[in-house]
């Protein structure tokens, strides 16, 4: 079986991952364009996988090395969110090549960067590995809420710049707050019991229902009135793009506090933006982990605001939730490879 891994895990991981997609038998080309050292990587695998060099992120590169001497590739395999979209699969599955894709492997949770109907009009399966890095993220999203409430990154700069600042007004406790968690799948749910274990006390509003420690709110409105700190955890879907908006954010209590580690189609940026911007405005501050544009294309109206905390989509990349994602995925292509598709996640429109 044939697989291109677009951006193979990084740093040591890269190894078990390779060694883990061989051990099933897979021919494998290595993308080397996000691997931070590629004479490394090619001394310690040149006589054992095929390697490649171009931006995935390029949908005609990406293209000419899925069709590259007409060979083909059965699956592919992307960490960070590549784009595959209804050219590329029209194109990865031409009868023309020998081999044609069969798969989509994502390392992480969420599949919003495939164009799933087209995928499944060509006749390729689309999977993931929901919950590898729940623990990760919400984690980062307490960390995302004790950075804003203690004021940490101007403490941080007062402090390089050699300035004693004292706080102005007395910080908030964690157990002062409510949480209002939008979304209680896996990373809501580990973040929703965190919180809990730290004396606050959780709302959340998803179509699965609450936990026990979780009071469920009514609506979409009543979370976001009557809470002091809103966490998104939903996937992006057509329901879920724009869902906080200048409306919504307008419901927020006085003092509130957003924090976004979910996809970035969910928020109005601009909208957050001027949230944000205005004094007069419930709002006080948001954490961000996710944009509408990301790696290449990464812009945002929050650029500039200090009291938007930004971060380039980390909130999963610890080892431990990487490896997992990592190879969960290799073993799900390989499993669905083999026709063995039981207990493996499957994504359709």
């Amino acid at each position: 079986m044939r697989v291109l891994l677009l951006d193979a895990a990084p740093g040591e991981l890269l190894n078990r991952e390779l060694e883990c997609l061989l051990g099933y038998g897979a021919a494998v080309t290595l993308n080397l364009r996000r691997v931070t050292d590629r004479t490394s990587a090619r001394a310690a695998w040149t006589d054992r996988v095929d390697f490649a060099d171009f931006n995935s992120f390029d949908e005609s590169a990406l293209i000419a090395e899925t069709t590259r001497d007409g060979l083909g590739y059965h699956a592919v395999k992307s960490r960070a969110g590549v784009p595959l979209r209804a050219a590329f699969l029209a194109a990865a599955t031409d009868l023309a090549l020998a081999n044609r894709l069969r798969v989509i492997g994502r390392a992480g949770a969420g599949t919003d960067h495939v164009d799933l109907a087209a995928a499944t009009h060509h006749g390729v399966t689309v999977t993931h590995t929901p919950g590898s890095n729940a623990t990760a993220v919400a984690e980062f999203a307490l960390a995302q809420l004790l950075a804003l409430t203690r004021n940490l990154s101007e403490h941080n700069e007062a402090a390089h710049h050699g300035r004693w600042s004292g706080p102005t007004a007395p910080a908030v406790e964690l157990s002062e707050l409510t949480l209002g968690v939008l979304g209680l799948g896996r990373i809501g749910q580990a973040l929703a019991e965190r919180a809990t274990a730290l004396g606050m006390t959780v709302q959340g509003l998803s179509r699965r229902g609450a936990g026990a420690a979780v009071r469920r709110a009514e609506s979409l409105g009543a979370l976001l009135a009557g809470t002091d700190v809103i966490s998104l955890h939903l996937p992006l879907t057509p329901q879920t793009r724009g869902m906080i908006g200048q409306a919504e954010l307008a419901l927020m209590r006085p003092g509130s506090i957003l924090l976004n580690t979910s996809r970035g189609g969910i928020v109005d940026e601009q909208a957050l933006a001027d949230a944000l911007r205005d004094p007069a405005h419930p709002l006080a501050a948001a954490a961000v982990d996710t944009f509408a544009h990301e790696h290449a294309a990464f812009t945002s109206p929050l650029f500039g605001l200090s009291n938007a905390l930004l971060t380039p989509h980390v909130a999963g990349m610890t080892r431990r939730a990487m490896a997992e994602a990592a190879l969960r995925c290799a073993d799900h292509i390989a499993a669905l490879l083999a026709g063995r598709p039981d207990g493996v996640p499957v994504v359709t429109p």
